[in-house]
This record gives C-alpha cells, sequence and structure tokens, in this order.
C-alpha cells in the first residue's frame, strides 16, 4: 500500500477517531487504525474498540492499494512532529510502515487488515433521519444523569424513543433521574421496512461520543440506522457505530412523584451562583476536606443555601415565590448543580415534600409541545 496526503487534512480527521480507540486491551489490533486504500483516490480511516466505532473517509492520492493497521497513537503522533504539507505512507509486504515527509522518515510495524474486529453492518433497511441540534441538546440536557457501573446494566446508558413529531430521552442512576422530550421532526430512511416508533438504549460512553459529533446548524440532519444489537449515525463522511445495551429500560413514571406540597419557584441562573458558591468547600478535590453537602432551606420567598465542611461554611440567598410549608432539605451539591443546569428554561420550578422524598426540578413556563423534568433523591442528614 502506498497513498499521499495532506497531513494537517488527516490530522483533523483522526482526532474524533482516537476517542473510540481502544487503550487497554491484550488485542492489539483495536489499538489501532484500519487504513483501507483503494484506487484512484478513496481511502477510508475505521476505529473500534469492541463498544463503538467510527469509519471516516479521507482525501488522499492512492498509488498502490492495500489494507493495514498502524497502531493510532504511533500514528498520531508521527503527524504532528513531521514538517511540511504531503506526508506518504508505504507498507511493504514486511508490514513495515513508512511514513515519509521531505527529508524525514519514521518506521514502524504494522499488522494485516484481517485482524481488525469485524465491525457490524453500517447500513440496514430500518432507520429514520432527525435533526443533528435537535438530537445533541436533548441527549446533552439527560446525559450528566447516566449510571455509572450501575448493576443495573439499562442504566448505563440513555434510552431514546422516537415516534411521529416527537422524540424523548430518559437517563437515570440510583439518585438522579431525567426526562425530556420536544417536537421533531423523524423521518423514515428511504425503502425503511418499518415506521419511525424506535425504543433503544445507548451505552454512556457513545452517548457522550455522539454530543461531541453533532453539529449545532440547524440545517444539518443525521441517518440513525437501526438493529438489534447496534445503531450507525452517518452524516457528512463520518459513520459513528456502537452496540445498544439490551432490556428493557425500567418503568420510570411510576418513581416520579406528581402531588408535592410545596413549590418554588426562582430564576436558575441565580440559583446556580448560590450553588456554585457552595461547591467550593463540598467538592471532594479540595485537600483534607470532608465530603459534605449543601443544604437547602426554603419559607418566606427565600431559598436559603447554605454548607459546612473542614474548608469553611458558605451562606448564601435566592429570592422565590413559594407555594406550602417551608422545608430543609440536603442534597449532594454537585447532582443538584447538574440537575439545575440540565433545564433549559431561565425560570425554573422546584417540587418537594419532605426531607426524605425526591424533588421535581422542571421549567416553570415551558413551551407547547416540550417536557423537562429532573428528579434528584436527598441526602439524609443528622440534622
Amino acid at each position: 500500500m502506498k497513498i499521499t496526503f495532506n497531513r494537517q487534512q488527516i490530522s483533523n480527521k483522526i482526532a474524533p477517531l482516537m476517542s473510540v480507540v481502544s487503550s487497554k486491551s491484550t488485542n492489539k489490533a483495536i489499538e489501532g487504525i484500519l487504513i483501507e486504500a483503494k484506487c484512484p483516490d478513496s481511502c477510508t480511516l475505521t476505529a473500534f474498540d469492541d463498544e463503538k466505532g467510527m469509519k471516516i473517509s479521507v482525501e488522499c492520492e492512492v498509488l498502490e492499494e492495500g489494507s493495514y493497521i498502524i497502531n493510532a497513537q504511533k500514528f498520531n503522533q508521527t503527524l504532528k512532529v513531521m514538517d511540511g504539507e504531503l506526508i506518504s505512507l508505504t507498507v511493504d509486504n514486511k508490514l513495515q510502515a513508512t511514513f515519509e515527509c521531505g527529508i524525514s522518515t519514521h518506521k514502524t510495524g504494522s499488522l494485516r487488515a484481517e485482524e481488525f474486529p469485524e465491525i457490524p453492518n453500517l447500513t440496514t433497511e430500518k432507520g429514520f433521519v432527525v435533526s443533528q441540534p435537535i438530537l445533541k441538546k436533548m441527549l446533552s440536557k439527560v446525559s450528566y444523569a447516566m449510571g455509572v457501573n450501575d448493576p443495573r446494566p439499562v442504566l448505563n446508558g440513555c434510552h431514546i424513543k422516537t415516534e411521529a413529531g416527537k422524540i424523548s430521552v430518559v437517563s437515570c442512576d440510583s439518585f438522579k433521574l431525567a426526562v425530556c422530550s420536544c417536537p421533531a421532526e423523524i423521518e423514515n430512511i428511504e425503502n425503511s421496512t418499518k415506521g419511525i416508533e424506535y425504543s433503544f438504549i445507548v451505552p454512556a460512553k457513545s452517548v457522550n461520543e455522539i454530543i461531541k459529533l453533532l453539529s449545532d446548524d440547524e440545517e444539518d440532519k443525521v441517518t440513525v440506522y437501526m438493529s438489534y444489537k447496534n445503531m450507525v449515525l452517518a452524516f457528512n463522511d463520518l459513520i459513528f457505530f456502537t452496540k445498544l445495551i439490551t432490556g428493557e429500560y425500567i418503568d420510570y413514571n411510576r418513581i416520579i412523584i406528581k402531588n408535592h406540597k410545596i413549590e418554588v419557584v426562582t430564576d436558575k441562573y441565580d440559583l446556580i451562583a448560590a450553588l456554585e458558591k457552595a461547591s467550593l468547600i463540598t467538592e471532594e478535590r479540595i485537600e483534607r476536606a470532608v465530603r459534605s453537602h449543601v443544604r437547602i432551606v426554603a419559607e418566606d420567598n427565600i431559598i436559603k443555601v447554605s454548607a459546612v465542611s473542614a474548608a469553611g461554611s458558605i451562606y448564601d440567598e435566592v429570592e422565590s415565590e413559594h407555594t406550602g410549608d417551608g422545608l430543609s432539605i440536603a442534597f449532594n451539591n454537585r447532582f443538584l448543580l447538574d440537575s439545575v443546569r440540565a433545564c433549559s428554561y431561565d425560570r425554573i420550578k422546584i417540587s418537594m415534600t419532605s426531607a426524605f422524598s425526591s424533588i421535581n426540578i422542571e421549567p416553570a413556563d415551558a413551551e407547547e409541545g416540550e417536557s423537562e423534568l429532573f428528579m434528584l433523591l436527598p441526602v439524609r442528614t443528622k440534622e
């Protein structure tokens, strides 16, 4: 194989690929990038860590066809240290890969393409097309609440449901729940053998990568191909694919309290500012700090925010509109901050009942058709 390519262009292409390259594996193939070159100018780069992967088309001149695997870290580092615009890559029959740029030469080993793990079928007859910014926005709202190494596998990801004119996303762990839905144009892919109603669970690591890849341009669309075990996203010259989490998602509606006795409406950013002050002494990264909580006292149209730890103490007040009795309740400050930030609207409504039951955080005035609910469990204290 022998190809010539622009160094800066291929460096830009490899950057997203690095996020799906395995760095801790006994299989050397999945620590590498599969390069497939066909004359005259067709070249694709593929990375796959056995759970998620990415395939990107790149511009280059193919002088000799071939398919080989080159270690991703070495490939990326070589591109960074070489000077010049054009780089020539040659792989010989002894699997020696040679990078040449001007008078500079770098040689490294490679693997045969046959050693690369089998990737899933990247196109199916089932799937849909949706706006990139809408999917990105929805996933971003709930990603903070996804489980991490939860014993219930279905919670270690995001549940996505599509139907005519609507997309819904849910994530949940042992402390937090995020449920969001909004209007969206969901279109069948061409020749789709199924409608646009899908329900599937995407692993947390894949969700975080998808958020990074999706565009904010309202004109951009993404095609999502579905199969029983895999999901494929195709847009521009990039294809992202991931295994899905199998199993039925929890019946989250059963755990949401819908008849809270206390309601507080306040400005989202004023509350965030108070909680960020509290984070100065509640964050575990502070040297010798004891893990602590933030206490919220809601009464008389005021939210009192306080926290005490080995690092010091903090107190602040936020104006609010209060309905119902007063309440003192404590939370993990990071969890509460994430839940408040996730809400898209400036004014939020916090619904509560007691110091031992979960709270709901919702927009005070959501637009028609949109729905957001962020549920959080309190922490029990000796106070």
